[in-house]
């Protein structure tokens, strides 16, 4: 199945989990949403069925891994078939100390040739559609020669498809919270990449805040990735099925997605999932709306108790002007 990519939902560390991605999923039919990122060796060594397992309506979902090694990364992709992913994204973009120490993230744009070695073997592995995200650069490495030529050579493996932080990343002397702020975003950057790799699929990810942004962005790319908006809001997905792919309809009511996502709630509690774990992602449904906080505070302060279950939705949802039924 092909993945179309015109909006997508980034991969965020210990946010796109499968209990956030399905309930992004129930505002969202067609946004392709990334799991948090997964390194081989969690994969290959660790308890994979927990690392991987997801609901299949999150359908379309992407895998993200974090590897350095070719044979590892096949071995991953491999592992990953059985749970029926539609892309595995290489990460090529994260910046945090960890990360690089194990030699993987951003820091593998300073070897653009062992990154296409990785991204071959991956190809080599597995029938699913490849994908790398990563800067526009690293420390000093940020012009745009050193950008065209790691797309380049890349691409050259078979990759066709590149998610683009429109920031360059720097390794030392910034968190990776600031890496997703500090270093100025440059999406000329990446409209020129997609000038000069017209073949290529060219997604821009980076400051994205609403839909009529993306749009804008639309005309020069092939896709957009929105991150921390789509979580902090998530109800700015709400149109993009309307608005971006065209789809009839009107944007389901916040009623209706608390509604279905309350079933979600009580067939996971009764597998042993604890409800904060569950109800930490859906905190800012009502953002910007009256008792918005309201909800929140109530959900926070009460979703970690002993037995806490579904009630503690209902009684979140009394403090708004939505209520289930």
């Amino acid at each position: 199945m092909k993945v179309d990519r015109k909006f997508c939902v980034a991969p965020m560390m210990n946010w796109t989990d499968r209990f956030c991605r399905f309930f992004l999923r129930l505002i969202s039919k067609q946004s392709v949403l990334y799991s948090e990122m997964i390194s081989t060796g969690a994969v290959i060594h660790g308890n994979s069925h927990k690392f991987l397992e997801k609901h299949n309506d999150e359908t379309p979902v992407a895998l993200q891994l974090g590897g350095c090694v070719p044979s590892d990364l096949a071995l991953a992709c491999k592992i990953a078939t059985e749970f029926n992913y539609s892309e595995i994204n290489l990460n090529c973009g994260c910046p945090s100390n960890r990360v690089q120490n194990a030699r993987f993230g951003a820091v593998m744009m300073k070897d653009a040739q062992r990154t296409a070695d990785c991204v071959s073997a991956m190809l080599d592995a597995v029938n699913v559609p490849i994908t790398v995200k990563h800067r526009t650069g690293v420390d000093e490495n940020d012009s745009y020669d050193f950008l065209r030529d790691f797309v380049g050579t890349v691409s050259e493996k078979g990759c066709q498809t590149f998610l683009v932080h429109a920031r360059k990343a720097w390794l030392s002397g910034l968190s990776p919270k600031e890496n997703r702020t500090l270093p100025k975003l440059d999406y000329e950057k990446v409209y020129k990449l997609k000038s000069d790799f017209p073949n290529l699929e060219i997604i821009i990810n980076g400051g994205v805040l609403s839909i009529e942004e993306a749009s804008q962005h639309l005309k020069k790319t092939d896709g957009v990735m929105m991150g921390r908006e789509a979580y902090t809001n998530p109800y700015v997905l709400a149109t993009v099925d309307r608005d971006i792919y065209q789809r009839h309809g009107n944007p389901k009511p916040r009623q209706q997605i608390i509604e279905e996502y309350s079933l979600f709630i009580e067939h996971e509690l009764a597998n042993g999932v604890k409800l904060h774990q569950l109800t930490r992602h859906i905190l800012g449904l009502f953002h910007g709306m009256p008792m918005a906080r309201s909800f929140r505070r109530h959900i926070s302060e009460n979703a970690c108790k002993p037995n806490a279950d579904v009630s503690v939705l209902k009684e979140a949802l009394a403090k708004t002007e939505v209520h289930l039924t």
